[in-house]
């Protein structure tokens, strides 16, 4: 059964979830949020991005900010660049241009290609959502990584779209059962922007959002 335009949940969430399901959950259940040095600079090449608008270069059209919906993923979200490549057959109608366009979304990233699936996932959702809204089917994808300035190309294949679709269900179950998962230090950690607020003084099983109202009464 397709989710409800209510239960859809935010693409960028399946991110957070392979990261760190705790993460995922003090973000999406208990509303708590810090900013880092990394997520500010990775907010700043969205604002960018955004900020540009739509354009037609080089026989290629740029959107940008795109809102995107899956109501069989239950997703929703808004894509950094959708390019529309000329196709012969497959693609869509695009106003005041002739021809056949097929969407390609280009997720900007701040930092380096990592070994995990976490950032071709979220890609792989647009795409998923893009095919879902347009009635096409979208082969690759691209990451546009900030400090070696390349893209990275992403085949969507069978494999990468299963772990997309697994992770939106595991997604749906997480934020449905309303429990934050307990504390456990990881390597990771260093990187998170929630290190400070995450593990200190909550216990294992103690709301993080709780922890802090009591803090600052």
């Amino acid at each position: 059964m397709p989710y409800t335009e209510e239960e859809l949940l935010p693409i960028s969430a399946l991110q957070h979830l392979l990261f760190c399901e705790r993460q995922c959950a003090l973000i999406h259940l208990e509303g708590v949020w810090a900013e880092n040095r990394l997520t500010v600079e990775g907010r700043h090449l969205h604002e960018k991005v955004h900020e540009q608008g739509g354009e037609l270069r080089d026989g290629v059209w740029i959107a940008r900010g795109v809102r995107l919906r899956s109501l069989r993923l239950g997703l929703i979200g808004v894509s950094d660049v959708v390019e529309f490549h000329r196709a012969e057959e497959g693609g869509v109608p695009l106003p005041k241009l002739k021809g056949q366009w097929l969407p390609r979304p280009v997720e900007y990233k701040r930092g380096r290609p990592k070994p995990a699936d976490c950032d071709r996932v979220q890609l792989c959702a647009q795409a998923i959502c893009l095919e879902e809204m347009l009635g096409v089917t979208i082969p690759e994808a691209d990451i546009f990584y900030g400090a070696p300035r390349r893209r990275e190309t992403v085949t969507l294949d069978e494999r990468l779209r299963q772990i997309c679709e697994d992770t939106a269900g595991r997604l749906h179950t997480l934020i449905d059962s309303g429990i934050t998962p307990s504390a456990d230090a990881m390597p990771r950690c260093k990187n998170c922007s929630l290190v400070g607020v995450c593990m200190p003084g909550t216990g294992k099983n103690r709301s993080v959002k709780n922890y802090l109202a009591q803090v600052n009464e």
